[in-house]
């Protein structure tokens, strides 16, 4: 949900929803218990050991999420045996870890392989941009097609831990970080399915962050009072909102409340919490960070995105996702979706750009000491053709420098959060187009990193009918922990 149409619900308490900022008031844990008669996914989950969290060794979570779904051939899966119109332009190179090569335009993620975890085996059926994301962001299919409502889908990781109560203070536990290019491409980003809380309500979406952090006057928000607004005031507005909501509970006979009711009530208070909020303003000024450190990133959207991601973990959100900007040529290539230009795009504005920014956020995490209990996933929806100019049905063709939609392989990283570094899990078949070894599907990639969070991924959760279902039916890789 953009900024502008979460401010159209506000205008009524117009000052309070200036200072909030619109889209911020999504995705705080509620302070109480929801009542059970909503039925609507607002229940808390309940494990075989009750409901709350568990042990695990991540605190928190980084999702760089590759829009588009990037070639596995071309960055991670290297296939240099392969005929040349299967294995494409580019050329292996050695890592820090021994027999593992990925491809020569990621040099500095190959310097720091002993830290990553490469999966060559990701594989799921789903062809389509906007419905495969649900698979990686929920560990679920999406229930429907892409015409399908966002608020249907199964809840993102992200706001099943805001569910849990993750994360405390005035930052929201979930934040998505969805930068718009100017001009740029489609946003098709947006229309994806899994990115937020589906069912389980919007209490639980993401605070979602479409600025450049790139740009000078990169701003989340107005945190601090308006000059006309006294913190007196502030205090008795909170007051008469109180008082309305009071009102407004006892004037029902029925004993149900709406959950947009008290969505609506819980986004008032957790704006009160933001505003003048000095934990709140540090956490997204990126000028706190030195030169050195920023060009480290990179200064373009996605570098600062990740830092902006990285600096809101360091204060306490348990999970930020980054996705790809909308950059590249409408209609040819655009995100991480090479039809066509796939060796100019990969070797240009997509693998330096996700080189630099990945391995900073590595040395960061790791000088910080934070690494070990930050758990980071690097994947894209799914990967692409084996052959180079192969269409496929469902696909959107591909040039003859392009490759289309591939689903059946794809290669995903993790690193840190307590995850076995300098590893590659499963293998491909010679031609990069499916699994030869110990496949893996989205599931199970989802139900190991709720157990690195301390969730079990097994445990119940409730439907909008009320009905209990298994958070996630993927198995736990236990040779990656």
């Amino acid at each position: 949900m953009s900024a502008h149409k979460v401010n159209s619900m506000f205008r009524g308490r117009r000052d309070l929803a200036r200072a909030a900022a619109g889209s911020l008031l999504l995705g705080w844990p509620a302070s109480e218990v929801v009542p059970k008669s909503f039925g609507d996914g607002l229940k808390p989950l309940v494990g075989q050991g009750g409901a709350g969290k568990g042990v695990g060794r991540a605190k928190a979570c980084i999702v760089l999420f590759m829009w588009g779904g990037p070639a596995q051939q071309d960055t991670w899966d290297m296939k240099p045996g392969a005929p040349l119109e299967f294995r494409g332009q580019f050329q292996p190179i050695s890592t820090t870890v021994p027999g593992l090569q990925i491809c020569q335009h990621l040099p500095q993620l190959a310097s720091r392989a002993e830290q990553l975890c490469v999966i060559r085996s990701m594989t799921h059926d789903d062809v389509n941009h906007t419905t495969a994301p649900h698979w990686l962001l929920t560990g679920r299919k999406s229930p429907g097609d892409t015409g399908l409502p966002l608020d249907r889908d199964w809840p993102s990781i992200g706001s099943v831990l805001s569910q849990r109560g993750y994360g405390s203070g005035p930052l929201p536990p979930f934040v998505s970080m969805m930068p718009v290019v100017p001009n740029g491409a489609p946003r098709f980003v947006e229309q994806s399915h899994g990115q937020g809380a589906g069912w389980l309500g919007p209490i639980y979406n993401p605070l979602r962050i479409d600025a450049d952090a790139s740009l000078p006057d990169y701003k989340v928000g107005e945190f601090s009072l308006q000059p006309d607004l006294s913190a007196d005031r502030l205090q008795r507005r909170q007051s008469l909102n109180a008082a309305l909501q009071s009102a407004t509970a006892g004037a029902d006979t029925t004993g149900q409340v709406s959950s947009s009711v008290v969505g609506m009530n819980e986004q008032y208070r957790r704006a009160f919490e933001l505003l003048g909020s000095p934990h709140v303003t540090a956490a997204f000024d990126l000028t706190q960070e030195s030169p050195q450190t920023r060009e480290r990133y990179g200064m373009n959207i996605h570098g600062q995105s990740v830092l902006q991601a990285r600096r809101l973990v360091e204060a306490g959100v348990p999970i930020v996702t980054v996705f790809w900007p909308n950059d590249g040529i409408t209609n040819v290539s655009v995100y991480w979706d090479t039809h066509s230009r796939n060796f100019i795009d990969l070797s240009t504005r997509l693998c330096p750009v996700t080189d630099q920014a990945f391995s900073a956020l590595l040395d960061d995490l790791t000088e910080r000491g934070m690494l070990d209990e930050t758990l980071v996933l690097w994947t894209g929806e799914m990967g692409r053709t084996p052959r180079v100019g192969q269409s496929v049905v469902g696909g959107a063709g591909a040039g003859r420098d392009g490759r289309d939609h591939w689903p059946k392989l794809f290669s995903s990283v993790l690193a840190g959060g307590g995850i076995r570094g300098g590893a590659v899990y499963g293998a491909s078949d010679r031609y990069a187009a499916e699994p030869a070894d110990s496949p893996v599907s989205p599931a199970d990639l989802v139900a190991t990193i709720y157990h690195q969070l301390g969730i079990d991924p097994h445990s119940l959760i409730y439907d909008r009918l009320g009905r209990p279902v298994t958070l996630c039916e993927g198995q736990i890789l236990h040779a990656l922990l």
